[in-house]
């Protein structure tokens, strides 16, 4: 197995567990703007938590940057729960630090690091592939964005910048390598 296959296999490891291991709850229906919220429905806590953080003791902490830019991704989920029917939304992976990114053999060019992407799931609206072809079809309500990716058929990744490709991708394994390919299957 190449070095290449092992990381990329690593890394979908990596997502499965944290979609298999204990999240902070779901992002609760309209709760009161209090400290430590990004937006309405998201918390810093649920945009930067990490079970790979917490394992293996990476720090995980954004930098006054992109906790900017955090404002700013919270604010778009907002859209997106909008557009689920304001459906509880489950983040299973917002910023991630360089350290976790690598951890969890992300992109070296991933939009986690500078805060502009959102792995998540919503099953109170539907199946990731439908809750990725609800996003894909809602036209202008999303606003700009540069993917909006279906997984592995276990979660969605959205990015929101720093590009406005508008890319609609489907991922899967196949002989072990992940493959692209365009649109929401």
């Amino acid at each position: 197995m190449s070095e290449l296959n092992r990381k990329l296999l690593e890394h979908v490891d990596a997502m499965r567990a944290l979609l298999t291991a204990p999240q902070p709850p779901a992002t609760p229906a309209a709760p009161p703007p209090a400290a430590g919220r990004l937006s309405e429905n998201f918390t810093l806590a649920e945009m930067t938590h990490s079970n790979t953080a917490v394992a293996r003791g990476l720090n995980n902490t954004p930098p006054a940057q992109v906790l900017d830019q955090l404002y700013l991704t919270a604010d778009r989920m907002e859209r997106v729960r909008s557009i689920l029917g304001n459906k509880p939304i489950r983040v299973t992976s917002g910023y991630r630090s360089p350290e976790v990114n690598r951890a969890v053999g992300g992109s070296a060019n991933s939009a986690h690091v500078t805060g502009h992407a959102v792995d998540f799931t919503c099953p109170e609206f539907g199946t990731v592939a439908e809750v990725a072809r609800a996003l894909a079809n809602a036209g202008t309500a999303l606003g700009p964005f540069d993917q909006i990716i279906e997984e592995f058929g276990s979660w969605v990744h959205i990015g929101f910048g720093p590009g406005d490709r508008r890319q609609l991708l489907t991922a899967r394994k196949v002989n072990g390598k992940t493959v692209y390919k365009p649109g929401i299957a």
